[in-house]
């Protein structure tokens, strides 16, 4: 199962699954069906393969994430938790759930689909979460590394819920926040459930993605019409799509991957192969702020 599967790097990721012949079954899990329906015609064209199914869910919403979960009539052997952002037009909304919208779309929902899926024994084997470089900060970027004060679940809880923002609320820097809390979380998760491997992994700079598409419209043009596909890859900062999804098909498929860790680029880049993120940052590897995580992002979920 891909989250986030219509479009971009979450829909290159199922054509080079379908590429594969051990592949049976692909569900491709969107919130438009529509787009989902011109997904899958254009994903059975290109592997000639009709692997593809579609499950209704839009990871911002709970109650359409457990509805998704409820209807698969068989367990699933590797979840991709693709979909996310920067949280559209209003990012720093609160929703029903009491968090950001930034966080309902990158995280809230995919720890409920996680719950739901290991609750209902449908997930076998392993669970993938899409991380990224800026939740170790990209200085080249001006993306900083998170600094929290305690990293107490309380001080996590107020980076969910947009209070330990304030008024500087940027949400490229909240962004890679939002990502740190969710690669600890799966680091958390990972301890507490031996049997199923939780692998976090970066796409890295992938170009054709839709992850900033949010952004406002000045940022987001310079950031996909010119930085991106210009400056960016001469300075290691951006690769192709095909390569950006290959690193979340080999985050499923290599057994070289240890359950809990966060793989993405090397220092300074953001692309190339990919390296262990808690040799870089420390705090990835902090026990106690990964359960923390894991325990601040539920006190969101009833």
């Amino acid at each position: 199962m891909i989250t986030g599967a219509n479009a971009g790097i979450g829909k290159e990721t199922a054509r080079q699954l379908g590429l594969k012949k051990e592949t049976e079954k692909i569900y491709l899990a969107c919130r438009n069906e529509t787009k989902a329906k011109a997904a899958k015609k254009e994903l059975e064209q290109a592997t000639g393969r009709s692997i593809y199914e579609i499950v209704i869910m839009d990871v911002s919403n709970i109650e359409s994430v457990r509805k998704a979960v409820a209807g698969l009539k068989a367990p699933i052997d590797a979840l991709i938790m693709n979909a996310g952002g920067t949280g559209g037009k209003e990012p720093n909304k609160i929703t029903k759930y009491g968090v950001t919208n930034i966080t309902a779309s990158n995280l809230l929902g995919h720890v409920v689909l996680v719950d739901e899926l290991l609750e209902a024994n449908k997930l076998t084997h392993v669970a993938l979460f899409a991380s990224s470089e800026a939740a170790r900060g990209i200085k080249k970027m001006g993306m900083k590394r998170p600094d929290l004060e305690s990293s107490s679940e309380e001080e996590f809880a107020r980076v969910f819920n947009g209070k330990a923002f304030g008024d500087k609320f940027d949400p490229m820097q909240v962004y890679g926040v939002i990502k740190y809390g969710g690669t600890l979380w799966m680091s958390s998760m990972a301890r507490k459930n031996p049997n199923v491997k939780f692998i976090s992994m970066s796409p890295g700079g992938t170009r054709g993605t839709q992850g900033f598409d949010d952004l406002p419209a000045i940022k987001r043009f310079m950031f996909k019409y010119i930085g991106m596909p210009i400056f960016m890859p001469l300075m290691g900062l951006s690769h192709s799509l095909s390569k950006g999804a290959k690193r979340f098909v080999d985050g499923i498929s290599n057994g070289s991957l240890k359950s809990g860790n966060f793989y993405a680029s090397k220092e300074g880049v953001l692309t190339g192969a990919v390296v262990d993120q808690g040799t870089i940052f420390s705090d990835l590897k902090n026990e106690l702020y990964q359960d923390n995580a894991n325990k601040a992002i539920h006190q969101f979920i009833k």
